[in-house]
């Protein structure tokens, strides 16, 4: 599976001890990076490892993250499964983790940037009509909303995830699920999501939303791609999609 996160840069981040790069560390090279995250999954008896390679818009790996659920619950809950996520940089060190509980509705992750230290909250409420989600910072106060589309299936237009203010009134970036075409859209089940935000958003609220990508990427999972997963499932072996 392969998305493209494509960000803007920002001040480096203070949060982080001397020993933790910033979550921002290559975000803040250049004005545009673009994220490939090519996934493998790794099958064992009780547990599931998904594995990711970020890399910029150079073909040069920049992040390493990790993926950890139990095969079970993979297997019978889909995306109300509960996993972690550890993002690690080149040297092999953690510097973002995510955790999502198992929920059958309203799904929602805890972000830490260093791991151990709590810097928001993605959650996922209730609208009649569309996807919702609040970005919230440590305390659980609420910062931001991503509104979704009202239709969650990639046919032949992108699916844009718009991050506003509280109010709703302003816009502020936006996630998005690429449209490949008719022929990759058959042929494989490879997506491809962009991250867009201004230069000077808060460090922690970048990190937050490619917690928030992450959360979306298994939100927006179409029946077909689910059924692809559970029939991979069978076979106790590593293999790249």
């Amino acid at each position: 599976m392969i998305h493209s996160l494509h960000v803007t840069p920002s001040a480096p981040c203070n949060m982080c001890p001397p020993y933790y790069p910033s979550p921002a560390t290559y975000i803040s090279l250049t004005p545009l990076i673009s994220y490939h995250i090519v996934y493998s999954l790794v099958l064992s008896s009780f547990e599931t490892s998904k594995n990711y390679e970020v890399m910029n818009n150079q073909g040069q790996r920049i992040y390493f993250a990790e993926e950890r659920s139990n095969c079970f619950f993979r297997y019978l809950c889909g995306p109300s499964r509960s996993f972690t996520m550890t993002i690690y940089d080149n040297v092999g060190r953690d510097v973002i983790t995510m955790h999502k509980a198992l929920r059958n509705c309203y799904l929602q992750k805890v972000i830490e940037a260093p791991p151990g230290e709590k810097i928001g909250y993605v959650y996922q409420y209730f609208h009649p009509f569309l996807p919702m989600f609040k970005i919230k910072n440590e305390n659980k106060e609420d910062i931001m909303k991503i509104r979704g589309p009202c239709v969650v299936s990639s046919c032949l237009k992108d699916l844009n995830f718009t991050l506003l203010s509280l109010d709703e009134e302003i816009v502020i970036g936006k996630i998005s699920k690429k449209w490949a075409g008719f022929i990759r859209e058959l042929s494989t089940n490879a997506d491809k999501f962009g991250i867009q935000f201004p230069f000077d958003l808060d460090v922690k609220i970048k990190a937050l939303m490619l917690g928030a990508s992450f959360l979306i990427k298994t939100f927006s999972k179409t029946s077909e791609e689910k059924q692809k997963e559970k029939k991979t499932m069978k076979y106790p072996f590593s293999f790249f999609q």
